[in-house]
């Protein structure tokens, strides 16, 4: 993939994503608390937790849409808190997010909710007359291809069932073609069936192209089972960081069991 020349210091590839005692404070809320970890090339890493542990805030951190009120985040080599917004802005493009409600537009056209995807490097104009005339539809084809429903690509995409959906936000993504992929709780809103196709379509994905892939998941039992590491977040802090065949069963139960008698200190999930 293009690398973006770097303005804050290069871009050194050792790294994807690295917190470095981070915080984050919403008044009196302390969603994260002094988290550090680093995530490198090709990992494929899972986040659990229960609601409120600050999985969400971790997520908007790492792609630059939530801010950190103290420490350093730094997302394929760029500095969020020191980089200028150009350089951010770049670096975002080369980061694709995936939802739990898909984000997709139901009244466009699959082609063009998969197509968003290129918005970041489309000029304006093109953007505009891709409404119109779709514009690069092999490449949107290709990635319906990729997961498996190019048949909808001229489908309303409120028509579509919500497997279908989710699949038309991960072929956006695959369109962006990006470095790293943060997928925040993606198959929390599909039926146990559906959610291990789609989890394992990503993780199939990221592995065909070497991609970081981070996802944060409320499925412990898919979470074991299908990420090699396996982050647990309690109250905002790390209580764990561990790759699966370290984990100790009794590690993950007292994730839970302590996070229902504490009194809670995350805002979000």
């Amino acid at each position: 993939m293009t690398r973006v020349p770097e303005a804050d210091g290069g871009d050194t590839g050792a790294t994807t994503f690295e917190l470095r005692e981070v915080s984050v404070r919403r008044g009196a809320t302390l969603a994260l608390d002094r988290v550090s970890l680093t995530v490198r090339p090709g990992e494929r890493v899972a986040i659990i937790g229960p609601s409120g542990a600050g999985k969400t805030t971790l997520i908007g951190l790492l792609n630059g849409t939530a801010l950190a009120t103290s420490g350093e985040v730094r997302a394929l080599g760029c500095s969020y808190r020191h980089a200028s917004a150009r350089r951010i802005r770049a670096t975002q493009r080369r980061i694709g997010t995936i939802h739990q409600r898909f984000d997709v537009v139901a009244q466009l056209r699959t082609v063009h909710n998969v197509n968003a995807g290129r918005l970041g490097v489309w000029p304006f104009w093109k953007a505009v007359l891709s409404l119109v005339l779709p514009r690069e539809v092999h490449g949107a084809r290709e990635a319906l291809e990729q997961v498996g429903i190019a048949d909808k690509l001229h489908e309303r995409t409120g028509d579509l069932s919500g497997g279908e959906q989710q699949r038309v936000a991960i072929a956006r993504v695959l369109v962006q073609r990006p470095d790293a992929i943060l997928a925040d709780e993606p198959v929390a809103s599909l039926d146990p069936t559906r959610g291990l196709e789609i989890m394992e379509l990503l993780l199939d994905i990221s592995a065909g192209a070497g991609t970081t892939l981070l996802a944060s998941l409320h499925d412990v039992d898919m979470a074991l089972d299908k990420f090699e590491r396996v982050i647990g977040l309690r109250s905002g802090a790390i209580a764990f960081d561990k790759r699966r065949e370290e984990l100790a069963d009794d590690e993950v139960r007292t994730l839970y069991t302590i996070e229902r008698t504490d009194e809670p200190s995350a805002a979000e999930d």
